[in-house]
């Protein structure tokens, strides 16, 4: 098979090398990275549209600071949910901002601007379609390569595991829209399970909890904002005081929200995690299971900063669980790692 990564490295044309840039696209997140330069670019995906004119006027961090304070004409859009792509036509204005705001800025003092190189991920339930999508709305601006890769490879790798290795590795994807539980090893992914009540769901899950017990309406970003400060599984009780719009009256009411409370309405979304990872490892052959129970599971994604979540795991599952901070930002880092051998990266483009 002719490896065209590697081919097209070796036609450079003076003063036209490629210009590569990293894109992970995420449900609540988007981050963009540049080779040899790191991560530039962390904003919400999300896009807001002036229905009247037809116009998209805010986005990223913008967009999000208006919810719920617009008028009924200003439209505010998700516009990737679960990975994917539900509105091709507000993600392709989403892009096209955060380039400008992140890789075009290098091209300011340039005559001629060089050939885009893209690399982005893709969550492995992603249909053909729905990769195309990705690949379209990157091309509609103007961007000259688009390469895709799944998203729990650029994951695991972004977490320090060597992908390519015959080793397996557990990674479990704590993101946005999706929690992915995935065995990756050699090249590919052994096998995965998906789940769509990550964090996006969860803050609905809380919204209808306080609902439901205080009858008191909370905004999206409230909610948010409750599941980052007080969940832990660390017994650790905090309070965190709240104004949102009573049911009974329809005015402004405080209420005070305890650690515990917030366990309690999303503990079944965690024992859902908890269950797919016994499942996926009851399907799998025993030396996987073996090489898992060595090595750990591996936590990344945006909710394994959550204090105690390892600690919960490992007493669920009765397996050793690595938690760490950097893992984070590990789907983009992973990218950025992956690339550095194009004859590798080469095994793994879609």
């Amino acid at each position: 098979m002719i490896n065209f990564i590697a081919l097209k490295e070796k036609l450079k044309i003076p003063f036209f090398d490629l210009f590569e840039v990293y894109f992970d696209p995420g449900t609540s997140e988007t981050k963009i990275a540049i080779k040899d330069k790191g991560i530039i670019l962390k904003e919400p995906t999300i896009i807001a549209k002036n229905t009247r004119t037809n116009e998209y006027i805010f986005f990223g961090k913008e967009a999000r600071e208006i919810i719920g304070k617009t008028p009924d004409f200003i439209k505010v859009i998700k516009p990737i949910v679960s990975g994917v792509i539900v509105d091709f036509d507000s993600q392709l204005a989403l892009s096209k901002k955060f380039l400008e705001k992140s890789v075009y800025l290098y091209f300011n003092k340039r005559l001629i601007k060089p050939p885009i190189r893209i690399i982005s991920v893709v969550p492995s339930i992603a249909t053909e379609i729905e990769q195309k999508a990705i690949i379209d709305s990157f091309k509609k601006n103007g961007i000259n390569e688009v390469y895709l890769i799944e998203k729990s490879l650029a994951t695991a790798a972004g977490c320090g595991a060597d992908v390519f290795s015959h080793q397996p590795v557990l990674i479990v994807d704590l993101g946005g829209g999706l929690i992915e539980i995935s065995i990756v090893g050699s090249a590919g992914i052994i096998s995965q399970k998906t789940l769509k009540t990550a964090s996006e769901s969860m803050n609905r899950t809380i919204y209808n909890y306080i609902y439901l017990k205080y009858g008191v309406i909370l905004g999206e970003a409230t909610c948010e904002e409750l599941k980052l400060d007080l969940l832990n599984f660390c017994n650790e009780e905090k309070i965190s005081t709240v104004r949102g719009k009573s049911l009974e009256f329809g005015l402004p009411k405080t209420i005070k929200i305890k650690s515990s409370e917030i366990r309690e309405a999303l503990i079944n979304h965690f024992n859902q995690v908890a269950d797919g990872i016994k499942e996926i490892l009851e399907n799998s052959a025993p030396e996987i299971v073996d090489e898992v129970n060595n090595q750990g599971i591996i936590l990344a994604g945006g909710l394994s900063k959550i204090k105690g979540i390892d600690r919960f795991f490992s007493q669920q599952l009765d397996i050793k669980v690595v938690q760490e901070e950097k893992n984070y930002s590990a789907t983009i880092k992973g990218l950025i790692a992956l690339s550095q051998d194009k004859e590798k990266l080469a095994k793994i483009v879609i």
